[in-house]
């Protein structure tokens, strides 16, 4: 079904400024995002100076993305695991302490290309480790009804700093070098300590047994995996990803082209920006309106639309009303796959699917950048502007494949599966470790409506797998008329557990679905390996 007004309310947008943890993190954060686009500003314009070519202008965004590759998976299942304020906490001391040592090296004037490439991804490893942790709980600060609002104004405040922070970059580099922008960064990134270290978070109950990090991350690819529809928003997101990817790894170049003054890019930068923060405050009322696949699909148009216009521009207004138009197109498919990775995953996985989201989608960035940046090399900045505003504009027609799902899917626990009771004198904790355990499900299948059971089996089969089984499988009784048997194994008895607790309310359906194709309750068995 594709999603419509109905399914998504427009609320005020401004209403989860009223609930003061968000509120204050949101502050900070602009603080902290005002600083890091200086130092992108920075880095991008330093690299310009020390007479590197387009390669390793392009390089220097393909090293800002690349940790969110390489990270990705044991961030976000680090950040499922341990305390989400205190794994943030520390990953904003990380990149602190790593912006005042980029900071001291271009004050001393021995910044080189390679050692700002590699500062560059330290401090993006840090980013890296935190984001998948910082988006995750971003559920647990506004209500749910608040949850698009909250992150439309994430948003908003994202692009505000990109609007603000490259304009005031340009002008400090142009009056106190690029190091002093790099200082300015690192003070950014008091503010956030400051709020983050006095947020006194609820911590989060458990019942069954704690993840280790290695069973966090196959679990976390597993969801993916068994979930169509977040599978769909990631792979379009990052197939958007590669070819968009074209106009800000280009832009410095560009601007180069145009006039030799940091003022020109952190202009042209801070164009987007606020063409981002303007396509924000258009997304709830356009939102209210239209399908979510038509407000995407227009919004990816539009960008390629731009940035093929851009290729062919010279004049500097022309190119802030163009970067204008881009930067509101993008915010437009960025929130909205965001707001849907948000509402289809619970709490237990979900800073890993944002991590496996993210590290498709900055995977796609650091790939398309070192991709357009050779090309740019060979055949110029302008073709190759051309050549991924087509490659954009054509990753619409996914839409025709891939319909994005409903927004309204509520992912609360639905912990309805009562514990089996373990005999013989053994308790929970003497088989938490033991391996593997294969669960029996026999059902009583009403004879009209076999065909029905089967296929409403396999979808619960998906479930089964996505939540914790290694395999599964149903099978026909050759002795019993209409009696089906249903297998799956867990690695675990402690996985089995937490398997309890990832039922969600929007599985409800399907598992009733099941049922009402029966003559009575299943009988459910449990064995455990006999070793």
């Amino acid at each position: 079904m594709v999603p419509t007004s109905a399914d998504h309310p427009a609320p005020s947008i401004w209403r989860p400024l009223k609930t003061p943890a968000f509120r204050n993190l949101l502050i900070a954060d602009i603080i902290s995002d005002v600083g890091t686009f200086m130092q992108t500003v920075g880095a991008a314009w330093l690299m310009v100076s020390l007479s590197a070519g387009p390669m390793y202008v392009a390089l220097t965004q393909s090293a800002s993305a690349l940790p969110f590759f390489v990270f990705a998976l044991p961030a976000g299942a680090i950040g499922d695991i341990v305390d989400r304020r205190k794994l943030i906490l520390f990953t904003e001391t990380w990149m602190l302490l790593v912006a005042v040592l980029l900071a001291g090296l271009t004050l001393a004037g021995l910044m080189s290309p390679l050692m700002l490439l590699i500062l560059t991804f330290a401090l993006s490893a840090g980013d890296a480790f935190e984001s998948p942790t910082w988006r995750a709980v971003l559920p647990e600060l506004v209500p749910k009804k608040d949850l698009t609002a909250a992150a439309a104004l994430n948003g908003i405040e994202f692009n505000f700093a990109r609007a603000i922070g490259p304009a005031l970059a340009g002008v400090l580099i142009a009056a106190a070098g690029v190091g002093t922008a790099f200082l300015v960064n690192a003070a950014s990134f008091f503010g956030v300590i400051v709020v983050i270290a006095r947020w006194k978070r609820n911590a989060r109950k458990r019942t069954a047994p704690a993840e280790t990090l290695t069973g966090a991350m196959i679990a976390g690819v597993r969801y993916v995996r068994y979930s169509p529809e977040i599978r769909a928003i990631i792979f379009r997101s990052g197939c958007v990803m590669f070819f968009a990817s074209a106009l800000l790894a280009l832009l410095p170049s560009l601007a180069h082209s145009v006039k030799d003054s940091p003022v020109v890019y952190g202009l042209l930068l801070g164009c987007f920006g606020l063409g981002a923060v303007l396509g924000a405050l258009l997304l709830q009322p356009a939102r209210a309106r239209l399908s979510t696949e038509v407000v995407v699909s227009g919004g990816i148009v539009i960008l390629g639309l731009t940035t093929t216009a851009i290729a062919s521009l010279h004049a500097l207004p022309a190119l802030s009303i163009a970067m204008l138009m881009g930067g509101a197109a993008w915010i437009v498919f960025i929130s909205l796959f965001n707001v849907l990775i948000l509402n289809l995953t619970p709490d237990w996985v979900r800073a890993r699917v944002l991590a496996v989201s993210m590290l498709v989608l900055q995977g796609a960035v650091a790939a398309g950048s070192a991709a357009w940046g050779a090309l740019a090399g060979r055949v110029g900045i302008h073709n190759a502007l051309l050549w991924g505003g087509a490659g954009t504009m054509a990753t619409a027609v996914l839409g025709l494949f891939l319909e994005l799902p409903n927004l309204n899917i509520d992912v609360t626990p639905w912990i309805h599966w009562p514990m089996p009771r373990i005999v013989n004198g053994a308790g929970a904790a003497d088989v938490e470790d033991a391996g593997p355990i294969l669960v029996t499900v026999e059902y009583e299948v009403i004879t009209e409506k076999t065909s029905e059971f089967l296929d409403a089996m396999h979808r619960y089969g998906r479930i089964r797998r996505r939540d914790g089984a290694s395999s599964w499988g149903v099978f026909r009784d050759l002795e019993a008329e209409n009696r089906y048997l249903e297998t799956f194994m867990v690695d675990s008895w402690a996985e089995h557990q937490r398997q309890h607790e990832r039922l969600t309310q929007a599985d409800r359906e399907i598992e009733e679905r099941v049922l009402s194709y029966t003559r009575s309750q299943p009988k459910v068995r449990h064995l455990v390996s006999a070793k």
